[in-house]
């Protein structure tokens, strides 16, 4: 299933035109609600990055939401699976700047904070590491993320900004954008000098193509000004499809009409309905990646489905 055909398929089983920005936001609820409920292999991601000598912390993915394994890697190629501890467990066992050696423990550290007259606290996280690196070694990161929404050409990437003029200087938050074929898109926009001089998208709306043209309200930065205009340099997921909607549309489906239904506030007997089919679809879906696909794991106390049994044509 892809994006377009959800979508239809929504519309047509709730019989409402339901706007898209709102349509998105169902989808981006019924996709994290499935995605935190189970672990789907395509949750997973791999990185790898190096430490710095004499530095016990370690910057975290982006997109990083849990750790699944850290493991440095030591000069002759071996793997060191570290060991996930609390932060206070790291303070205490390696309290002098001296206790160096290759990691044997992790924790994640929280948000850090930027410097300067005005500190801020980043949304990115970091990990701190116990012993201090003695060298630059090699990191990889096996961790949970969530993938690439379904929505289909999300505006991800702008290219150059062509100012115009007469703008009231400021920066200007949650800007609608407007141009191009598709629609939700907002940014915050600074400008100086009188020209728009930096867009950055807060909100990525859906079907927008690479090329499309991009501008903004006058009267959404300042009230005055022309001539503001920026080119689609990227789209995340030009094609409108994932993991979820090739191999388990059933549960992406009626996750999306029990957001929608609820927004609609609808009839009760067919919200139990969409419901009843949610959770049946979730069940199966459940499953698969939290059973099934663990049958040889390595770690003890997962559940691990046995499969099932083959009647071999024997009442």
């Amino acid at each position: 299933m892809t994006y377009d055909e959800l979508v239809t398929a929504v519309t047509n089983y709730t019989e409402n035109n339901v706007p898209n920005v709102d349509m998105n936001t169902f989808i981006r609820q019924a996709e994290q609600r499935i995605y935190n409920t189970v672990q789907f292999p395509s949750l997973r991601k791999n990185v790898t990055g190096l430490t710095s000598i004499n530095n016990k912390y370690l910057s975290c993915p982006t997109d990083f939401l849990a750790a699944y394994s850290m493991a440095v890697i030591d000069a002759s190629g071996s793997y060191e699976y570290l060991l996930n501890k609390d932060v206070n467990f790291i303070r205490q066992a390696y309290p002098s700047p001296n206790d160096t050696a290759i990691p044997k423990y992790y924790a994640l550290f929280g948000p850090t904070t930027t410097s300067g007259v005005n500190p801020q606290i980043t949304n990115e996280l970091s990990f701190i590491l116990g012993p201090t690196p003695d060298s630059a070694y090699s990191v990889e990161l096996h961790y949970y993320y969530y993938p690439v929404s379904i929505i289909r050409g999300q505006l991800n990437g702008i290219g150059t900004i062509t100012g115009g003029t007469g703008y009231v200087n400021g920066t200007y938050y949650d800007v609608p954008l407007t141009g191009g074929t598709g629609e939700g898109a907002k940014a915050t926009i600074v400008v100086a000098g009188g020209s728009v001089l930096s867009v950055t998208i807060s909100e990525y709306g859906s079907k927008y193509v690479v090329g499309n043209i991009m501008s903004a309200a006058a009267s959404s930065i300042g009230g005055t000004g022309s001539g503001f205009s920026a080119p689609v340099l990227s789209v995340l997921n030009a094609e409108g499809t994932s993991w979820l909607g090739d191999n388990f549309d059933s549960v992406l489906l009626y996750g999306t009409l029990v957001e929608a239904y609820t927004y609609m506030k609808g009839e009760a007997d067919m919200m139990a309905l969409y419901d009843g089919k949610y959770k049946e679809a979730l069940a199966l879906a459940k499953r698969l990646g939290d059973g099934l696909e663990r049958s040889d794991a390595y770690r003890s106390g997962q559940f691990r489905a046995p499969p099932l049994p083959q009647n071999n044509g024997v009442m």
